[in-house]
C-alpha cells in the first residue's frame, strides 16, 4: 500500500511538515496508511494570515453570499464523496459509520447554508431584537446588533468524526465572517485533509478563509488574542488544559468546548415488553453500542429501565447484539467495524475493567471476539461490550468514567423520579433519551432533568419512522450541553453563528441607526415624494421611501356590513351595551381585520408593478380602538431589503396606521416580495 503524505494547507500553500513525520495506521490491519508533521510551522504565522487576509475577505461578502458559498461546499462534498468513501475503511469505519460522517457533513453545510439565506439579512451585520427608546423625544435610541470577530477560530477536532466534526464547526464560522485554523485529530487526518482540498479546488473559498494543520498545533495558543475563538471536541481532560491555557486566559480567548459526556437513555415507566416503545427502545441502545463502533460523544453509555424490566431488556440487548458482525469495514456482512486504533481498544479496556468494580459483564468479551476478514491480532476489533448494574444509586465509577466505544450499562430504577436522579449523577450531558408514549412522563422529565441535558429525544410509536435518533445531532439545534459536556454549543441554527460574533449595543439617533443597520428605524428621516413606493423595482427602492395616505372615516354601517359578510359578529362590534360593558372598548368599535383591509385600501397601488405578492405580516399590534365615525389613515415606508434570487428581492413595510388625532391605532410590517 502507497503510504499517503497528509499535508497542511497554510497561506495559501500545500505544505508538508519537517522530518520526523508521525506515522498513521490502519485500524484494520495496523498498516502505516499515512503520515503527518506540523514541524516547522510558524504558528504565529498562521493566526497573522487567518486575520490579516482571510478575516477581511470573509466580512467583504454578505451573510447572503456566504450562505451561497456554504451550499456550493457541500455540493462539492457530495459530488466527491466517493473519494472520502475511498479511504473511510482505514479509520474502522463501515459505509454506514461514513454516511453519517462525510454526508452527514455535507448536510450540515446545507443546513446552515438554508438558515443564512432565509434568516439572515442581506448586509454584513445580524439586528438583535427590537430598538429600545432611550429618550423622551425619541432622539437617542439603542439597538443590539451582531459583528464578526475579527481574529481566527481555532477548531480542535475529535478523531471519531473527522469530516461532520470539521464542519459542523466551520458552517457557522463562515457564514459569521470568520477565517478558521482546522486542526483534525492526527488518527483520521486523513479525511478532513481531503475534504479540505476538495472545497478548496472548487476554488469558492477566500485566501485565508480555512487553513489546516494536520498533526501537532505546536505554539499555536501561545499567539491567540481576545478576538480569537477556540472550538473544541474532545475529552473533559484535554479540555480542561485548553481552556486554562495561560494565554487563553490572559487574552479572554473564548473557548467552547464540546466534551464526551455520560449520556443516558430511559425506558418510560408506561412501556411494557410488548410496547412498541420497549422494542425501539433496545435497537436505539443497540445501534449507538454499535454504530461507528460507540466512539461518538453522544452514544448511550447508561440505560435505565424499570426494575421489573431489567432481565427482560438484558436479554432483548444481548440478542440483537448477537446478530452484529464484527469485521473488516470492506466486507459486505460487517455491521461494526474497528476501533480508530490499538491505543484506543486498549484505553476503552482498561475504562470498562473500572466500570466493572460498580457492573458484571453480561454480554461481549474484553478479549475476543469473532472477527470478519480481518486479523484480530492486528486490528483493533472489540466485542460490543454489555454491563449491568444492579446498584446505580451507590455506583462509583458507573456515573463518572466513560469507555469511549462499543460500551453501555444496563440498570434499574424504581421510580421515574429515581431515573431523573440517577441520568443528573453524570453531571452533564450533551444528550439525554427517553423512550415513553406518556406526556405526563415527557413532561415531567423536562422540567426535572432539562438543566443537566443539552437536548431531550422523546421517542415512541408516533414518531420512531420519523426519529433521527437518540445520537444525531441537527444543524438546527443545540449541540452541545452543561456541566460535564462542556458547557458550549456547536450548531444551533443561527445561535452558533452568533458564537462567532461580538454582541454590542448600539447609542445613536433613529437616523444614524438606520444607516448602520440598514433598516429603517421610526424617527428616523422618510422620502414621501413622488413615486409611489410600490411603482418602484427593487434595486430601485430606498430604504425609507415613504407613502402617507389620506384618511378615510370608519361607519357604523362598514362595521355591521363587514360583520355579516366575514361572520364575525362578536359582541363587541355588534352589541353597544355588552361592548361598553368591556373595560378595553368605549362602545362598538370596528373589526382589527377591517382596519388592515382598510389601511390596505389606502395604501396599495392597484396597477400592475413591480410588487409581486404579500406574503406574510409580523408583529401586528392594535393599540387602540377604533368607533364609528374615527378616520384612519396610514403610513408605508420601505423597512428593509433582502434580495432572494435574480429575479426579486423581500421586503419588510413599516406600517403605522392611525386616526384623527395622529394616535397609532395599529401598527405592523408587511412583507411582499418585489421584482427587480
Amino acid at each position: 500500500m502507497t503510504v499517503a503524505l497528509i499535508e497542511n494547507y497554510i497561506a495559501g500553500k500545500w505544505t508538508a511538515g519537517a522530518s520526523p513525520a508521525e506515522d498513521v495506521v490502519s485500524a484494520v490491519d495496523g498498516s502505516v496508511v499515512a503520515q503527518s508533521s506540523t514541524k516547522g510551522i510558524n504558528f504565529a504565522a498562521v493566526l497573522d494570515h487567518a486575520r490579516n487576509v482571510g478575516g477581511p475577505a470573509l466580512r467583504k461578502m454578505t451573510f447572503s453570499e456566504r450562505a451561497a458559498m456554504l451550499k456550493a461546499l457541500g455540493a462539492a462534498i457530495m459530488e466527491r464523496k466517493e473519494e472520502l468513501y475511498e479511504i473511510n475503511g482505514w479509520s474502522g469505519a463501515t459505509r454506514r459509520d461514513g454516511w453519517s460522517d462525510i454526508e452527514g457533513g455535507a448536510g450540515t453545510l446545507f443546513a446552515m447554508a438554508s438558515k443564512g439565506k432565509i434568516e439572515l439579512p442581506e448586509g454584513h451585520l445580524i439586528v438583535d431584537g427590537p430598538v429600545e427608546r432611550l429618550s423622551r423625544e425619541g432622539t437617542f435610541v439603542g439597538q443590539h446588533v451582531y459583528t464578526p470577530l475579527q481574529g481566527a477560530a481555532i477548531h480542535i477536532n475529535a478523531f471519531n468524526f473527522p469530516v461532520w466534526g470539521m464542519l459542523e464547526k466551520l458552517g457557522p464560522t463562515l457564514l459569521a465572517g470568520m477565517p478558521a485554523v482546522v486542526k483534525p485529530a492526527t488518527p483520521t487526518a486523513y479525511l478532513a485533509e481531503k475534504a479540505v482540498r476538495i472545497m478548496l479546488e472548487t476554488g469558492l473559498l477566500p485566501e485565508g478563509a480555512v487553513q489546516l494543520i494536520a498533526g501537532s498545533a505546536g505554539d499555536l495558543l501561545d499567539h491567540v488574542t481576545g478576538q480569537d475563538v477556540v472550538a473544541f471536541t474532545g475529552s473533559a481532560s484535554t479540555a480542561g488544559k485548553l481552556r486554562t491555557h495561560p494565554r487563553v486566559i490572559a487574552e479572554g480567548t473564548r473557548f467552547v468546548a464540546e466534551q464526551d459526556s455520560l449520556n443516558s437513555c430511559v425506558l418510560g415507566p408506561d412501556a411494557t415488553p410488548d410496547s412498541p416503545e420497549f422494542d425501539l427502545f433496545v435497537k436505539e441502545v443497540v445501534r449507538e453500542m454499535t454504530v461507528k463502533a460507540g466512539q461518538k460523544c453522544t452514544a448511550i453509555r447508561r440505560a435505565f429501565v424499570p426494575a421489573a424490566l431489567l432481565d427482560t431488556v438484558q436479554a432483548a440487548i444481548a440478542t440483537a447484539l448477537a446478530k452484529v458482525q464484527v469485521g473488516n469495514p470492506s466486507e459486505k456482512e460487517t455491521r461494526m467495524g474497528a476501533l480508530v486504533s490499538l491505543a484506543q481498544r486498549e484505553d476503552v479496556r482498561e475504562k470498562v475493567k473500572l466500570l466493572m468494580q460498580d457492573a458484571k459483564l453480561v454480554y461481549g468479551s474484553l478479549e475476543t471476539v469473532d472477527v470478519l476478514g480481518a486479523d484480530l491480532g492486528k486490528g483493533a476489533f472489540l466485542s460490543p461490550i454489555l454491563l449491568r448494574c444492579e446498584t446505580p444509586a451507590t455506583a462509583k465509577y458507573i456515573h463518572d468514567v466513560e469507555a469511549f466505544g462499543p460500551v453501555s450499562t444496563v440498570m434499574p430504577y424504581d421510580t421515574l423520579e429515581g431515573a431523573i436522579e440517577y441520568c443528573k449523577l453524570g453531571k452533564g450531558s450533551l444528550v439525554m433519551s427517553v423512550f415513553t408514549a406518556s406526556n405526563e412522563v415527557a413532561a415531567d422529565v423536562v422540567m426535572n432533568a432539562g438543566a443537566f441535558h443539552g437536548r431531550i429525544a422523546f421517542i415512541n410509536r408516533d414518531n420512531a419512522a420519523e426519529s433521527t435518533g437518540h445520537g444525531s445531532p441537527l444543524p438546527v439545534l443545540v449541540h452541545g450541553g452543561p456541566g460535564r459536556a462542556g458547557g458550549g454549543e456547536e450548531l444551533g441554527g443561527i445561535r452558533s453563528v452568533k458564537h462567532y460574533m461580538q454582541r454590542t449595543a448600539i447609542q445613536a439617533t433613529p437616523e444614524m441607526l438606520s444607516a448602520v443597520t440598514r433598516t429603517w428605524q421610526p424617527g428616523a428621516p422618510v422620502d414621501s415624494a413622488a413615486p409611489h413606493p410600490f411603482r418602484l423595482k427593487f434595486g430601485e427602492l430606498e430604504i425609507g421611501k415613504t407613502v402617507e395616505t389620506e384618511a378615510r372615516t370608519i361607519t357604523l354601517e362598514d362595521i355591521e356590513h363587514f360583520a355579516h359578510f366575514t361572520g364575525d359578529t362578536f359582541y363587541a362590534h355588534m352589541d353597544e351595551e355588552a361592548a361598553k360593558a368591556n373595560p378595553f372598548f368605549p362602545g362598538r368599535v370596528a373589526h382589527g381585520y377591517l382596519i388592515l383591509s382598510f389601511a390596505a385600501g389606502l395604501f396599495v397601488s392597484p396597477e400592475p408593478g413591480p410588487v409581486l405578492a404579500n406574503y406574510g405580516l409580523e408583529g401586528l399590534r392594535f393599540e387602540k380602538p377604533v368607533s364609528p365615525g374615527d378616520a384612519i389613515k396610514v403610513r408605508l415606508t420601505a423597512k428593509s431589503k433582502k434580495s432572494r434570487n435574480a429575479d426579486y428581492g423581500e421586503v419588510e413595510w413599516d406600517v403605522l396606521v392611525t386616526n384623527q388625532e395622529d394616535a397609532p391605532v395599529a401598527r405592523y410590517t408587511l412583507l411582499t416580495m418585489n421584482a427587480k
